[in-house]
């Protein structure tokens, strides 16, 4: 059926690194000495219920907010602030209304100094691989929802940061539409194998996406599960599929002791 997912062991060292890792503000303590790495080229989710830190420890990757103990690194390097090193997908499209889907895309290698000609190519290829070339001309409004999501993800992709931090992007569109989208994202992955960060507190959707899901806790890492099931994926295989239900099932178990 398709290759599975690359082992751990098989991957070089973490191109992330969630060192030991406490975040606090007004005397209270959020999260305290949360440990986890990252691998070059896997998707990994995080996975748990309301208020357990999912969206906390993306803001932290992201730079958008400081840690008050540990370290994060990317690439070797400890996070600061924002860097060009993480693209982020929010959950709202978050595209420019007055530029084009083209210049949307092309946006961030146009901050980093590519030139016209060479962005426009990067641009047209990342649309390319998400079946958006015919919308290169419209504007975000004129798009659906979840043509709209697919740009942002590719406008993150086509700057080609070390990881992808991506915050329960498909929650705003319809089911339907939520399925394309986790189809389109492994397709793409499979093409281009960005190492991703996905937030949910969908099992389902932790499941088909993922390399290895890992179940927070209030804060910290209660667990975690590596899926090994074959790629590509899609939903008419594995809704019958009884590892993907085993997997589901032990998965939803962890989720609900958190």
């Amino acid at each position: 059926m398709g290759e599975g997912s690359a082992s751990r062991t098989e991957m070089t060292s973490p191109v992330l690194k969630f060192d030991h890792v406490s975040f606090g503000y007004n005397g209270r303590t959020i999260m305290s000495n949360t440990t986890f790495d990252i691998h070059s080229g896997e998707i990994v989710v995080l996975l748990g219920p309301s208020g357990c830190g999912k969206t906390t420890i993306l803001n932290m990757i992201a730079g958008f907010i400081p840690i008050t103990g540990g370290e994060i690194l990317v690439g070797g390097l400890p996070v600061k602030g924002p860097g060009p090193d993480r693209g982020v997908v929010f959950q709202s499209f978050a595209l420019f209304p007055w530029r084009t889907v083209l210049d949307n895309v092309a946006f961030g290698p146009k901050m980093r100094g590519t030139r016209k000609a060479e962005r426009e190519r990067i641009a047209r290829e990342y649309l390319a691989l998400a079946k958006l070339t015919e919308a290169a001309g419209r504007y975000p409004n004129e798009l659906s929802g979840g043509m709209q999501q697919r740009v942002g993800v590719v406008r993150a992709l086509a700057n080609e940061p070390d990881v992808l931090l991506m915050d329960e992007p498909f929650a705003s569109v319809d089911a339907q539409t939520r399925m394309t989208l986790q189809e389109e994202l492994t397709r793409i992955w499979q093409q281009k194998r960005p190492t991703v960060i996905f937030i949910t507190h969908d099992v389902g959707e932790a499941v088909f996406l993922a390399n290895r899901v890992v179940v927070l806790s209030k804060g910290r890492k209660l667990d975690e599960i590596d899926v090994n099931l074959p790629r590509p994926r899609s939903w008419d295989e594995l809704n019958d599929n009884d590892a993907f239900k085993a997997l589901s099932n032990r998965v939803l178990q962890l989720v609900r002791a958190a």
